[in-house]
């Protein structure tokens, strides 16, 4: 009978798992509801990939982010293992063929987006699907109280109901103790069920990884002189898409090899970047949050913010994305004279009030130039900064704005979906004949479309220009240029793939005055996101406590040490040194009292003090005019 350690070993090439693994492993196969708090890169996934192995069945894997979810069925597939994934913007065709794969197959392990989970069509397959456990990955956005609240979180609550019995093993990279209850609860049948559920909990504590915030004059400057000192690979987080760009061209300038990454670049672009940048060739990703989320790479030797975030939990997992293999890793925070005032005036703006929040809601329908009554349902594709510079709302507040309205059941904004290209045959067999001279090289892509997709007459239907590509073996540049005469020719109706950031009118466009917000609950929100923000003004501005114990203690771990390599306890020790000092300086005088001394019998009275230090002592006296040389050479107090 397999175990997990034998798992490990079979499907990973591990000897053996990191700490907590195990008994994580082991509370699920017990049945227990499980609260993992493992740090960024502990190896989470692990905690359920091992389990949905050891049973039948499969695992319910809930996943906000949709490059995850196919990074991790992929890397799966690769080792052997039958797992899918079901995102917001698949055909409902594509949905189908996997939940009747997945009820019917070996699948270990379905992937799911939040938002599916209420789907008509995925309750539909519900009960035929054989879930053994339910993974919620990234936890903490099922807390209305935390720093990244999902309202589509909250529908997990509702499939906890429908399978009472199945264990939940929830995990995150950071959590306070409120937002540890409130996961728990949130995922319960009933309220303060916390006790019920096995705690898991890896120390906060970094030994390798070197805390700094810097107030410097030029952040830029700085940042040339952090680059240019340490080796190897590293991560520059900036707030803005602009403010990213325009860091990675002056780093280039500098002689580094950089790229910048955010979420308006194009798909495929971001993963040739991340390739390029997990494989060395490019030195230093510049990027907004939207990097790094499920990115795996344990030689990253610095990761620098030249802007502030506004919460610890994005500080800690943003920082955490170094040094995992262990060696010597530095986190480095740069701040400027008016960093606090920003943050502060950050804190006054991303909170919108009803009133804002209405002018949004109007500013969106007019965006997408939807009438009152129109549009339920139905998705668009939305840029943010296009939409930002129309309307000239500041940023601060759309995200909140944006959330708040998702979480009243107005609208929801996405940045990452997918959606896969359709295609519809119009017209029947006669309407292709005509192009069969003169259009030749279309006319088979059609009739492969016909013989590779059932019903693709009926009603549009996802394909793959890759899987066209290589069933043709023409270029995909090439399908896709044939697929667009097709459409010319009326012969299909093609829809390309979607990758920009979308919005959906979750009810019929409604007039700004009928939006309405649950008031007490935004209060609330407000306050915890205030409390936020306000702890990470205090880290900065912390000029004595270690900064990892700092971490620890706002993680609720009171047994992290002091690291003795931040710039805090760098800086005692410092003054401890300058203290140390004085006291030789003292004690050379006082051995000088009792009889003069040359330079050798001197250091043989302080075998433990260097050279330098010693002669610094000596030198120190001799300007105080407290001691002399005399005549043989000798050291002696003056007077004496």
């Amino acid at each position: 009978m397999s175990t997990p350690a034998t798992l490990l070993k079979r499907y990973w090439g591990y000897d053996t798992f990191r700490p907590g693994q195990a008994e994580i492993i082991a509370s699920i196969l017990e049945g227990k509801d499980t609260l993992a708090i493992l740090p960024t890169g502990g190896g989470k996934s692990i905690c359920y990939q091992v389990p949905a192995l050891m049973q039948p069945g499969l695992f319910l894997v809930i996943s906000p982010l949709i490059a995850l979810m196919r990074d991790q069925v992929e890397n799966l597939r690769k080792r052997g293992i039958t797992a899918y994934a079901i995102h917001t913007g698949m055909s409902r065709a594509d949905v189908i063929n996997i939940l009747t794969v997945a009820a019917e197959s070996n699948c270990k392990l379905l992937y799911v987006s939040p938002e599916r989970l209420t789907t008509p069509l995925f309750q539909e397959y519900l009960p035929s699907l054989d879930i053994r456990g339910i993974a919620v990955d990234e936890a903490h956005c099922i807390s209305q109280w935390g720093y990244d609240f999902r309202p589509a979180y909250l529908r997990i609550a509702e499939l906890r109901e429908q399978l009472p019995n199945v264990p939940i093993l929830a995990l995150t990279a950071s959590a306070t103790q409120a937002i540890q209850e409130d996961i728990c609860n949130k995922l319960s049948s009933e309220e303060d069920q916390i006790d019920r559920w096995n705690l898991f909990r890896n120390s906060f504590e970094r030994p390798n990884l070197s805390y700094s915030v810097l107030l410097v004059p030029d952040k830029i400057q700085r940042l040339r002189q952090i680059l240019e000192k340490l080796a190897g690979t590293g991560i520059v987080y900036g707030r803005s898409r602009k403010g990213v760009e325009q860091t990675a061209e002056q780093i280039a300038q500098w002689g580094i090899s950089a790229a910048f990454y955010h979420a308006g670049l194009p798909l495929e672009e971001r993963r040739k970047r991340e390739r390029e940048w997990m494989s060395g060739t490019i030195r230093v990703m510049v990027c907004t949050n939207a990097f790094g989320m499920g990115i795996d790479k344990p030689d990253v030797r610095f990761v620098v913010h030249v802007n502030a975030p506004d919460s610890m939990e994005n500080y800690y997992q943003e920082a955490g994305r170094a040094g995992r293999d262990g060696k010597k890793a530095y986190a480095i925070l740069l701040t400027e004279p008016g960093t606090i005032t920003e943050l502060e005036e950050k804190g006054r703006m991303q909170f919108p009030t009803l009133e804002e929040v209405r002018k949004i809601y109007q500013s969106v329908a007019n965006y997408l130039q939807m009438p009152v009554g129109a549009g339920e349902g139905e998705w668009f594709d939305f840029d943010l900064m296009d939409f930002r510079k129309k309307f000239k709302h500041p940023s601060y507040g759309l995200k909140q704005a944006f959330a708040l309205l998702e979480e009243n059941q107005w609208l929801t904004y996405n940045e990452e979906l997918f959606f896969p290209p359709q295609v519809q045959v119009l017209g029947g067999r006669e309407s292709s004949d005509l192009y069969e001279s003169e259009a030749p090289r279309e006319i088979e892509l059609l009739r492969t479309l016909l013989r590779l997709y059932g019903g693709i007459r009926d009603q549009p239907t996802g394909i793959s220009e890759r899987a066209l590509a290589k069933a043709m073996r023409w270029d995909t540049e090439f399908i896709v240029i044939l697929l667009n005469r097709l459409q010319a020719m009326g012969l299909i109706d093609y829809q390309p793939r979607k990758e920009k950031p979308q919005i959906q009118l979750l009810q019929p466009r409604a007039s700004a005055p009928e939006i309405r917000l649950d008031a007490k609950r935004y209060t609330l929100r407000k306050t915890e996101a205030e409390k936020r923000l306000m702890a990470m003004l205090q880290f900065i501005k912390e000029g004595s406590i270690c900064r990892s114990k700092w971490i620890g203690n706002y993680f609720g771990d009171t047994a992290v040490r002091d690291c003795a390599i931040c710039d805090n306890c760098l800086e005692r020790k410092k003054r401890s040194k300058a203290i140390d000092r004085l006291a030789l300086n003292d004690q050379v005088l006082e051995i000088l009292r009792g009889e003069p001394m040359n330079w050798m019998e001197i250091q043989e009275k302080f075998p433990e003090v260097t050279a330098d230090q010693l002669k610094a002592a000596i030198d120190f006296l001799i300007g105080e005019e407290r001691i002399v040389v005399d005549a043989e050479g000798n050291l002696r107090t003056k007077g004496s």
